[in-house]
């Protein structure tokens, strides 16, 4: 009988049950067994804003080190929560079938983001989720948001806050969907690169392993997500900048918004492409399209908005 393949996850209840689905699926297409190994991570136990705690980054450290010693045998990471660069001896082996991308507002009493009345208290830990809601409501009180799915919805049911805004796979996996008050259109509000989007990474000296982690991923949700990634790798945005970054299929087509906003949400800059589906076919040609997109967001001022170094180059 072979060994179970050890699984790292992130210890939250979100994201054991995400881990969970990749489970089955390996499960599935290779009929071995999964067992999850939850560890712990800086995110997960530090306070404050999470911007000033490192970025996203803080969430998959500790899983990667994991990995590395040995501990398991591969991880699975929120792809919005991946820095873009590249980790020695680490590799994306899958990107299973995406969730939806879109962020979700759930509110007291069932209220839309136009129905909130003014002044109303909205929590939100993102720079980018708060350059938004300043941008379509400025008039809002919008205030720094910790804590799990369970924990921000809690508050908002508790009265803290009038309004919450998260990502709707989250909700989706955990079977919460109809916390859900309202739903924005990635057309008018681009969500995080890779939201939606699941990562299992493995290491590079075990390609028999990898071989066996491929055998889950979706190449849809792969070439969109990894689109998104190349575009904010290409920006260099800091982990407080506010960029949104949002690819879906349309028919043959890939399209993609991208765009940058001021802290406040005053000002923003936007760039868009439709292209076919196989002409993102590949790493350079993602690479080339994102180059494109990055050019077009720098000359019209995205840097002077947002904490950016990218150069396009």
């Amino acid at each position: 009988m072979s060994t179970p393949l050890r699984l790292g996850t992130r210890a939250s209840v979100l994201a054991t049950t995400q881990s969970g689905h990749v489970a089955d699926a390996l499960r599935e297409a290779t009929g071995r067994e999964v067992e999850l190994v939850p560890i712990t991570t800086d995110g997960d136990v530090l306070t404050g804003p999470l911007a000033q705690l490192g970025g996203t980054g803080v969430f998959v450290a500790a899983l990667r080190e994991a990995l590395l010693r040995g501990e398991c045998d591969l991880v699975v990471h929120s792809m919005k929560d991946l820095p873009t660069a590249p980790v020695d001896g680490l590799v994306i082996g899958a990107v299973p079938p995406r969730a939806p991308q879109n962020d979700v507002l759930c509110a007291r009493d069932g209220l839309t983001l136009d129905m909130l009345p003014q002044g109303a208290v909205v929590g939100s830990g993102s720079p980018r989720r708060v350059a938004q809601l300043r941008r379509r409501r400025p008039d809002l009180d919008v205030r720094g948001i910790r804590g799990n799915v369970d924990t921000r919805l809690r508050k908002v049911r508790d009265g803290e806050f009038d309004a919450t805004v998260l990502a709707e796979a989250g909700l989706t996996r955990m079977g919460l969907t109809g916390e859900a008050t309202d739903r924005f259109a990635l057309s008018e509000w681009p969500t995080s690169a890779g939201q939606g989007a699941l990562a299992v990474e493995v290491r590079t000296d075990d390609p028999a392993l990898a071989e066996v982690v491929a055998r889950i991923g979706d190449a849809v949700s792969t070439r969109n997500a990894l689109w998104e990634r190349e575009v904010l790798r290409l920006l260099e945005a800091g982990c407080a900048a506010p960029v949104g970054i949002s690819a879906h299929s349309d028919g043959e087509a890939v399209a993609l918004l991208a765009e940058v906003y001021s802290l406040d949400g005053s000002e923003a800059v936007r760039a868009t492409r439709s292209l076919p589906a196989e002409a993102l076919a590949t790493d350079e040609a993602r690479r080339s399209a994102a180059v494109d997109v990055v050019d077009e967001l720098l000359r019209a001022g995205a840097g002077e908005l947002a904490d950016l170094s990218g150069s396009g180059a």
